[in-house]
């Protein structure tokens, strides 16, 4: 997968994409990240990337300009391959799991982190195929936005977790959130790891896991949820 980032800000991102399983990714070859700083496709001598909003207002607006030039720069050296053109915005669609394993499926995503007050309209209309909100609060652009998607959708490209089982039973990836996990010790400070798990019957773990994912899952639902039916038999906790 290739993936392009561009931001007015493009040094907020050394150190997230450098470092773990994002790291890893990129040395195995499995994506190929790119990060552009938007004022390098700027005009004017002070490299402007924002401006006064039309009719008035507080805040600075991104221009179009710079942008439609770096995403066409892009494409231009995507050739033939497709890519999804996710503009980060508080306006979008919230981000869910199902969306990551959505984009992961893709060949190449460029991002556009917004910035300021907003981004021209013009932007959303004519660039974006997919307008992209983490949450209902402010944040101070889209860079940490698109961090957070990257690293949901590039974590479940093939060969980048040693294990596949572990994100395909992540939390989110199926209806349950994800039930509690222990390790050593067995006794930490009088808190002891449930006896079921160390029963080595695998058939009660399962069922217990089960359970505790049923509870994890209605106890954060607020209203509305469809769930699975619990266990028929309790199980040892």
């Amino acid at each position: 997968m290739q993936i392009h980032l561009i931001s007015a800000f493009p040094n907020m991102f050394e150190g997230p994409l450098s470092e773990s399983m994002m790291q890893r990714a990129r040395d195995r070859g499995i994506v190929d990240i790119h990060i552009h700083d938007l004022r390098d496709f700027t005009d004017d001598k002070h490299r402007s990337v924002d401006d006064y909003p039309y009719g008035g207002g507080p805040g600075m607006i991104l221009k179009p300009e710079p942008i439609f030039r770096c995403v066409e720069h892009i494409k231009e050296q995507l050739g033939e391959t497709p890519a999804r053109v996710i503009l980060t915005s508080p306006t979008g669609e919230m981000f869910t799991q199902a969306k990551a394993t959505e984009l992961s499926k893709e060949a190449a995503l460029i991002f556009i982190c917004g910035h300021y007050k907003g981004t021209d309209e013009r932007v959303r209309e004519l660039v974006a195929t997919d307008e992209i909100s983490i949450g209902d609060y402010v944040l101070t652009g889209g860079e940490l936005p698109a961090m957070v998607v990257v690293d949901a959708v590039v974590r479940l490209l093939p060969g980048v977790l040693g294990d596949m089982d572990s994100a395909a039973g992540d939390s989110f990836q199926g209806e349950l959130l994800d039930h509690p996990h222990y390790t050593r010790p067995e006794d930490f400070r009088g808190h002891r790891v449930p006896d079921v798990l160390m029963s080595g019957h695998h058939e009660k773990i399962r069922q217990w896991r089960e359970m505790k994912s049923h509870e994890r899952t209605a106890a954060r639902e607020k209203s509305g949820a469809t769930f699975k039916s619990p266990p028929d038999k309790p199980v040892e906790n």
